[in-house]
């Protein structure tokens, strides 16, 4: 049995992922408007008489009849009917609009699904081969899954036993994912989800990222910003305002739970607030809603906000230098995608990361303090997760390849660091990561993979100046037929 400390990690911070929802850094409150406020008692049952009259006009704070700071009669022991959903969403509404200074230009309408509907709707649909080979190999290269298993089918357990709501911006709604018809609803998971309609209202949620690592930058904003929305929120729940208790709420439980590919996904979520807290120091909301025309290009400018917006990633190139016997695999056509990946720092922090908790070996090359933060002995949930490492500081680009020969499959993964020191750092690193995986180095210099691992191959790791060059294939005769290892 592999540290029983990983699971309850793994376990804690699987809850405060379900529904899109997560931990922040809480950003500064305002005041303003603050002739709107009537009095703000510690408690939220009962119709609070001292709220003001509707306004001529809508106002920042007041949405569908309901002010950010009136109480609500609802009975949350039987989850809520239609009509006290309604008001639940108007009056949240409402507190978004009123911390972050935004107006809502419609109503966001509120629907309930079941677990299962989810899990169906989730279930990625028709998957090309060349698509589904492509990403297999991709999650392979970053040792997370092995060959045996589907890494789409992975990711898609993942999110269908954990979500509690999403918004969906080809709907404009937001999705509640529960069994009941009158389900209870987390006011996170509600004002998060809230915040990407309003943001989806103002700005569009339209992006031209494109490969994983400029996802993770452009939802270092989107995230970021709906995460520092929502602790303010629960930070004034008790303090300032009135706030429902509900039944405690859980994902649909079971599934897959892989702490590697959770460790990465949840990249925006823990580093965004600290960009989104950076622009608001730099100037404000405005600065903030600045940064969605000109997102992060990568995930560099989110866990290093002083890097933005003047870092820029290398564009790196990668030739073709396989034998005929092997073929370039491309993602399927009718995907607007490009035909290689970008494997950024934050997907590397996911590999090292999950050296302390896989199932396969009793090494780690990071130690659980170098990836969990603590605060005064106790998970740090405004910040559980640490993606700043000595071995990806120095990343400036990258691009990899998949080929495959028949059924067999291959990768060339190539990286640029900002010096000769970061890139052999990486490789260093990147050589443990092999070795705990059951990687034994040969004479020639290449890593040969035992054949109980789940990643049995051959690898070999190059270093030359300021780039790395990964080369992928099943054994070490073949390294050179795939690249000119």
């Amino acid at each position: 049995m592999r540290r029983p400390f990983a699971l309850v990690i793994l376990c804690a911070v699987a809850l405060l992922l379900a529904g899109c929802q997560a931990p922040s850094v809480s950003p500064d409150t305002e005041s303003s408007n603050a002739e709107l406020t009537p009095s703000e008692p510690a408690t939220d049952y009962g119709n609070n008489d001292s709220a003001p009259p509707a306004p001529a006009t809508d106002q920042l704070g007041y949405e569908n009849g309901y002010w950010y700071n009136e109480s609500l009669s609802v009975t949350t022991e039987d989850g809520l009917n239609e009509t006290e959903r309604e008001a639940v969403v108007a009056r949240t509404m409402a507190r978004v609009e009123r911390i972050r200074g935004l107006e809502f230009e419609e109503t966001v309408p509120v629907s309930v699904i079941s677990r299962s509907e989810y899990r169906n709707n989730t279930g990625g649909g028709e998957t090309g081969d060349s698509l589904r080979r492509f990403d297999n190999v991709k999650f392979e290269a970053l040792f997370f899954i092995g060959e045996d298993r589907d890494s789409i089918a992975v990711q898609n357990s993942n999110r269908g036993e954990s979500v509690l709501g999403y918004y969906s911006s080809q709907r404009g709604e937001i999705v509640i994912v529960s069994d009941s018809e009158t389900p209870t609803i987390s006011r996170g998971t509600l004002a998060h989800e809230l915040v990407h309609a309003l943001q989806d209202q103002q700005f569009g949620l339209e992006s031209d990222a494109r490969t994983r690592d400029q996802v993770q930058g452009r939802n270092g904003v989107v995230e970021g910003d709906a995460v520092a929305v929502t602790q303010t929120y629960t930070d004034r729940c008790g303090a300032a305002w009135r706030c429902i208790d509900r039944p405690a709420q859980s994902g649909g439980g079971g599934g897959d739970r892989h702490f590697g590919i959770n460790f990465m996904k949840y990249f925006p979520y823990s580093d965004g607030p600290g960009l989104i807290g950076n622009l608001r120091d730099r100037g404000g909301w405005s600065t903030v809603n600045d940064a969605y025309d000109d997102h992060p290009d990568g995930a560099t400018e989110v866990t290093y906000p002083e890097r933005y917006p003047e870092w820029e990633p290398e564009s790196v190139s990668l030739a073709d230098r396989s034998s005929d016997d092997w073929e370039r695999v491309r993602p399927s056509t009718d995907r607007d995608r490009p035909d290689y990946a970008v494997v950024g720092p934050s997907a590397i922090a996911g590999s090292m990361a999950y050296t302390i908790a896989d199932d396969y070996n009793a090494s780690s090359v990071v130690q659980t303090g170098d990836v969990i933060n603590y605060e005064d002995g106790s998970l740090d949930s405004d910040d559980p997760y640490n993606y700043d490492l000595p071995a990806t500081d120095g990343w400036q680009g990258g691009r990899m390849h998949v080929y495959a020969s028949g059924d067999e499959t291959a990768y060339v993964w190539k990286t640029t660091w900002a010096s000769e020191a970061d890139a052999r750092e990486f490789a260093d690193a990147w050589a443990a990561v092999i070795a705990h995986w059951g990687g034994t180095r040969t004479a020639e210099g290449h890593w040969v993979i035992e054949e109980g691992s789940p990643y049995t191959d051959a690898v070999s790791v190059r270093v030359n100046g300021d780039t790395v060059t990964v080369v992928n294939a099943p054994t070490a005769d073949e390294l050179r037929e795939v690249h000119d290892a």
